[in-house]
């Protein structure tokens, strides 16, 4: 789990880093077609490699698609604009949309101290913004950072309907196929020739994120989803020694602050969840 954390803070850096120079849909175009060659290169080395390719629920594996795209082309166009750390605090609503996801499709009902916390740590997010905004920052790149999050939300959903569907392969080619399908016209259309040594680092989001996607799968056939989640606030310490190293830029005390308050509110409104079932 801590490894997968990792190569997606070192693809979020480096997604921001070409945000600069490249159209959103060229690169994470990219990103897919790195994935697809490295999963048919697998497959061609050693056969059956990653499970099955095929589905019995095949809307559902369209959908999940749909919102990894969602999420990819949202964090990206965040990124271009705020510091890691203030989108990574965004990224930890997740667990609340997921909640709140659930109730709606999947019919679960929640206690109401679930959706108290739910509120506190939404409150906690709009406080680290405060200070961004009042400095002229984007009100978009935060909207952006909640939809990639609520896109995130959704695929977190999908998941758990396809908990029985286990298999990296399965995972890979119907994640990256549609997206590359959809986003191919975009971007030939936009396209910008990569220059000097370009190339490796667009085809090295695609590597990353296909190494924290199988260390994610690793994480959750060996543990529970309630043993991995308390590691996933270790993302924002990647995030803030990712801004420190790279951009120079650290954390401001209202972004900490509200960090504290968004963890708060997502480790009480996960116990009150386990406490509920």
């Amino acid at each position: 789990m801590l490894a997968a954390l990792g190569l997606f803070a070192l693809l979020d850096t480096n997604s921001k880093l070409l945000s600069g120079s490249y159209p959103v849909e060229q690169v994470v175009l990219l990103r897919h077609l790195v994935l697809l060659g490295l999963l048919l290169a697998l497959r061609a080395l050693r056969p059956g490699a990653g499970g099955t390719l095929g589905t019995a629920h095949p809307a559902l594996h369209l959908l999940r698609a749909a919102g990894m795209m969602g999420s990819a082309l949202g964090f990206f166009l965040a990124l271009r604009e705020i510091p890691l750390a203030e989108g990574y605090l965004v990224y930890f609503t997740a667990p609340f949309m997921t909640l709140g996801l659930a109730t709606l499709v999947l019919g679960e009902r929640l206690p109401r101290a679930v959706w108290l916390w739910c509120g506190v740590g939404f409150g906690g997010v709009l406080l680290a913004m405060l200070p961004g905004l009042r400095a002229g920052g984007s009100l978009l790149a935060y909207g952006y950072a909640f939809m990639a999050t609520f896109s995130y939300a959704l695929v977190m959903t999908i998941n758990r309907r396809l908990r029985h569907e286990a298999g990296v392969a399965r995972l890979i080619l119907w994640s990256s196929l549609p997206g590359a399908l959809v986003l191919a016209p975009f971007a030939v259309a936009h396209w910008v020739p990569p220059l000097g040594t370009d190339w490796l680092f667009l085809s090295l989001n695609g590597v990353l994120a296909g190494g924290g996607t199988i260390c994610l799968a690793l994480a959750f056939r060996n543990a529970s989803a309630a043993q991995l989640a308390p590691l996933e606030f270790s993302a924002l310490l990647w995030a803030v020694l990712a801004d420190f190293a790279v951009w120079g830029v650290l954390p401001a005390p209202m972004t900490l602050a509200g960090a504290a308050i968004v963890v708060l509110g997502c480790v009480m409104s996960q116990r009150a969840h386990r406490s509920h079932g």
